[in-house]
């Protein structure tokens, strides 16, 4: 009930969310698109998964320390990890941007609350560093700006695992999918044969596949982008790669591996071999 609670809330919130999302996609696609592999960076390609939703658990624990050593009196150590959470809380914040570049429609607007609501709470923080960097003799204002900013901070952090748990965004679609021993025979629709070039698209089982042909070699992955489910055979070949039509990540076509980003999880790559009759083709999953 909160869940369905907290998700009309921000919903309700369309209504600036949307054209402000928009606005923050236009100069956030103009400042990321010239540094390609910085974004690449902040999105987290080379560790094989999101950057941002690693680095938020740093300032929260920071702003978790900061309070109880305000509790017990040691106010200069609280000071000193309340400013370790705001450096921390920038930190996310890059991050965050270079994954909001890629957000589309409702997990564009989502995100868009849940950013504004982050950045309330790290002017709260701001506003409690501001005030006891005069070492006033009472500190229950900075203290209660700092738990206001706490409780801001959890709910967007709610928002911010809604757009993950509940919308799905920056999640491996293809977690689900089991590598499988089986050969399946390949579906190839009209076409007589696989022709060379590509992407071709094709069905093996209940999966869409692209192959790509060179002669008697014969590449295959999935069809849906493991980023945001991008639909690969409308995208193009560069450099031994397919790109995805919809955010640029490329995945490797002899074994699927990311070679650019924003994709932060490998493409699930397929053997092709004719099949045993003779007639037609058989795939499997490759082993990783």
């Amino acid at each position: 009930m909160i869940g369905r609670f907290l998700t009309r809330i921000v919903d309700a919130q369309s209504g600036w969310a949307k054209p402000f999302g928009e606005f923050n996609h236009r100069w956030l696609s103009a400042l990321f698109g010239p540094i390609r592999p910085i974004k690449d960076f902040l999105n987290g390609t080379w560790l094989g998964h999101p950057v941002h939703s690693a680095a938020t658990d740093l300032p929260v624990g920071a702003l978790t320390v900061s309070i109880v050593l305000e509790l017990v009196g040691q106010h200069t150590a609280a000071d000193i990890a309340l400013v370790v959470a705001v450096v921390s809380i920038l930190g996310s914040i890059v991050t965050g941007l270079a994954d909001y570049t890629d957000a589309d429609g409702t997990a564009r607007m989502r995100a868009t609350v849940h950013a504004t609501v982050m950045l309330i709470s790290l002017v709260l923080f701001v506003v409690s560093l501001l005030i006891r960097g005069g070492s006033p003799a009472d500190r229950t204002v900075p203290t209660i700006l700092v738990l206001l900013g706490f409780a801001t901070i959890s709910l967007g952090a709610a928002i911010g695992g809604d757009l993950v748990f509940l919308i799905g965004t920056n999640v491996n679609r293809h977690a689900w999918r089991g590598a499988g021993a089986k050969w399946v025979a390949l579906d190839l629709g009209d076409l007589p044969d696989i022709p060379d070039g590509g992407p071709t698209k094709a069905k093996a089982g209940a999966n869409n596949l692209i192959l790509v042909r060179t002669g008697d070699t014969i590449q295959a992955l999935h069809e849906t982008c493991a980023h945001a489910g991008g639909p690969l055979a409308e995208g193009t070949i560069v450099d031994g790669c397919i790109q995805c039509p919809w955010h640029g990540s490329r995945f490797r076509l002899a074994n699927g591996d990311v070679a650019r980003g924003p994709a932060t999880y490998d493409q699930p790559a397929y053997e092709v071999r004719r099949a045993e009759s003779g007639a037609g083709w058989e795939v499997r999953r490759a082993p990783r």
